[in-house]
C-alpha cells in the first residue's frame, strides 16, 4: 500500500481553491525548513523525508526559485558526483517566517476542530453509557 501523499492542482470549487493552496504552501513551509537545515540534501532524499514524488519535489524546487526563495549552486559531493546546494534567499528566509505564522494557525485551527470532535464523542458516549445503565 501506498501511502505517498500527492499534492496535486486542485479544481477551483468553493473552498478547494483555498484549501489546495494551503496544501502548497505548507508543501513549501515544509521543504523551506528542511533546506534551512539541510541545504546539500538530494531531491531523493526530499522526497522521502517529506513523503512525496520526486517530481513533486522538482516542481516544488523550481517554484521557489522562480519565487526567488532559494537559489541552488553547483557543488562536488563526496563521491565526485556534481550535486547542488539549496540555499535559502534573504526573500526565502523572510518567506518561511510568514508561511509558518500561517501553517501554525492553520494548525491550531486543526487542532481545535479536533477537539471539538472529541468533545462530542466523548459526550455521546458518555450519553451511551448512562441509557444503557
Amino acid at each position: 500500500m501506498n501511502t505517498r501523499r500527492e499534492f496535486a492542482v486542485c479544481p477551483a470549487k468553493q473552498g478547494r481553491a483555498v484549501a489546495c493552496l494551503a496544501m502548497t504552501e505548507d508543501a513549501h513551509y515544509k521543504l523551506l525548513k528542511l533546506l534551512e537545515h539541510n541545504p546539500q540534501a538530494t531531491q531523493r532524499e526530499i522526497a522521502r523525508e517529506l513523503d512525496v514524488s520526486l517530481g513533486k519535489v522538482n516542481y516544488l524546487l523550481k517554484s521557489l526559485m522562480e519565487k526567488g526563495h532559494i537559489k541552488a549552486k553547483n557543488f562536488k559531493n563526496a563521491s565526485n558526483k556534481a550535486a547542488y546546494l539549496y540555499l535559502l534567499t534573504p526573500k526565502g528566509i523572510n518567506a518561511k517566517a510568514k508561511i509558518a505564522v500561517r501553517y501554525l494557525g492553520r494548525k491550531l485551527d486543526e487542532y481545535e476542530q479536533i477537539r471539538a470532535e472529541i468533545e462530542e464523542l466523548q459526550q455521546e458516549l458518555g450519553d451511551a453509557e448512562s441509557s444503557q445503565a
